[in-house]
């Protein structure tokens, strides 16, 4: 069940209905609602799914009590393993089991024996890598002290399996969300109205922007040999504001779903291609994964309370395993690490070289390409294809996009295509620079009555002519 299809509209208003009309009154039985109402959301995608979830969240749910009344230090680590087994391993088996078998083998044959490894032919269970990290944090914040379990079942399972959230975030923490569903929730018109902002930009994000760009990318990204290394460059640069558009798209329709139920849920984006280096480049691109990253794994590795050589490791393993989160691939373990590298050799570049305010822009633009460049790890299918791709960049033939563009103008999908960027990407960039580091709903809401109402109909408008209406592909992030 996409967010960008008439059945999500059916299923989110008849939740809605439910929700504030019927069960105003009772804030247990709207919580039952919403677990019934998320069960039967990720249900829609294979009904097989829901008993993972269930094993991972009642795992976390009666381990966690069993963590927070053990007083002997040794057993609370022990519940915490087994907790940690549990999530993992079911996380591992059905993301990771097939990766690493292969890449055994293909280490085994290196000493030249030839080895008869089988893969399994398994399904990934939508939004598991997601979901995983969530129910475990909860967890590891009893054992840290940090939170006391909650000991009402269904509260908890629905914060694990909420629905605006549950495929592809934001990852939250039992401490921001898990106490609203333990208390009343009251309608308030302004909740209804932030949520509807918050939609109607994650659909013009996503439908207009990310979907019309997908057309292209994925033209050329199909078999990227056929094409200059120009248009590859540009394919690429164009799947970087594609994967932002889907993603950011996807978090503000769940901020805004979540926000009509009388819930808040952490921002996950702000505006990361305005960001002047790479450190505020990840304070502002996914940012639920990589504060999850840094409480749980760099953290815990002694972050930057160690020596430098030490923090160099931090860095960059923290990286590499958050690129490994992202698929299992050695693409994205690459496209991982190189982030970890840039993290690390802007800290030490910045330690000679300084940019004045004035020149700040020029971090801004260097940040952007580099960022753009890597995503051709992510986008590319293998290693091979990726350095493929990187070479054809040495030989760029500006003269190859105009045949590129005759080509393809005789199709009436692309001449579509072109019309809706040429009318919506200006307008996207305007917003992308006023919203700046706060968000659509803030900056919206601050607006005179006038200028609200023409912002609403003029991405209604879009949506509506220039949006991808019929067979748009998948959320990106869904695979993770």
């Amino acid at each position: 069940m996409l967010f960008n299809t008439l059945t999500y509209f059916y299923f989110l208003s008849l939740v809605f209905v439910l929700y504030w009309w019927i069960l105003r009154k009772n804030f247990r039985w709207q919580n039952l609602l919403l677990f019934i109402a998320s069960y039967c959301f990720y249900g829609w995608w294979d009904v097989r799914f829901l008993a993972l979830i269930f094993i991972s969240s009642s795992a976390d749910f009666f381990l966690g009590r069993a963590i927070f009344r053990q007083s002997d230090k040794k057993k609370k680590l022990y519940l915490l393993w087994i907790c940690m087994f549990i999530n993992l391993g079911m996380l591992g088996f059905f993301k990771y089991f097939n990766f690493f078998t292969d890449t055994f083998a293909d280490l085994i044959a290196q000493f030249g024996f030839q080895p008869n490894l089988k893969t399994l032919q398994i399904i990934l269970p939508v939004g598991i890598s997601f979901y995983t990290f969530q129910s475990l944090s909860y967890s590891i914040d009893i054992y840290r002290g940090k939170i006391q379990p909650t000991n009402d079942f269904v509260p908890f399972m629905t914060f694990v399996s909420f629905f605006p959230q549950l495929v592809a975030g934001p990852i939250e923490r039992a401490s921001h969300l898990l106490p609203q569903f333990l208390k009343p929730r009251s309608f308030n018109s302004d909740h209804l109205s932030s949520g509807f902002r918050f939609i109607l930009y994650g659909l013009f994000k996503k439908m207009v922007i990310a979907d019309r760009l997908a057309y292209f990318v994925d033209h050329i990204y199909n078999s990227p040999e056929k094409y200059d290394g120009t248009v590859l460059l540009v394919a690429t640069f164009m799947f970087g504001i594609q994967i932002y558009c889907d993603f950011s798209g996807y978090s503000d329709i769940a901020i805004g779903s979540a926000r009509l139920m009388g819930f808040d849920l952490m921002q996950n984006f702000r505006t990361p291609y305005l960001a002047k280096n790479f450190r505020e480049f990840w304070q502002r691109w996914h940012i639920s994964l990589s504060t999850w990253f840094r409480d749980y794994v760099y953290i815990p590795l002694g972050g930057n309370r160690v020596s430098q050589s030490r923090w160099v490791f931090n860095v960059m393993l923290t990286f590499t395993i958050s690129g490994l989160w992202h698929g299992a691939s050695m693409t994205f373990m690459i496209w991982g690490f190189l982030h970890g590298l840039f993290l690390v050799s802007e800290f030490f570049l910045l330690k000679i070289i300084s940019l004045p305010k004035k020149l700040s822009w020029i971090g801004l633009v260097i940040t952007f390409i580099i960022v753009n460049l890597a995503w051709v790890f992510f986008r590319a299918d293998s290693i091979e294809q990726s350095i493929s791709i990187f070479s054809s960049f040495c030989q760029l033939n500006f003269d190859f996009i105009p045949n590129v563009w005759i080509r393809f103008i005789a199709n009436n999908e692309f001449r579509e295509f072109t019309l809706s960027l040429l009318v919506s990407f200006p307008l996207f960039i305007l917003f992308e620079i006023l919203i700046g580091p706060n968000n659509f709903d803030s900056v919206v809401k601050k607006s005179g009555i006038l200028m609200r109402w023409s912002i609403y109909l003029i991405l209604a408008f879009m949506i509506l002519f220039f949006g991808v209406l019929h067979a748009a592909p998948q959320f990106i992030y869904f695979q993770f």
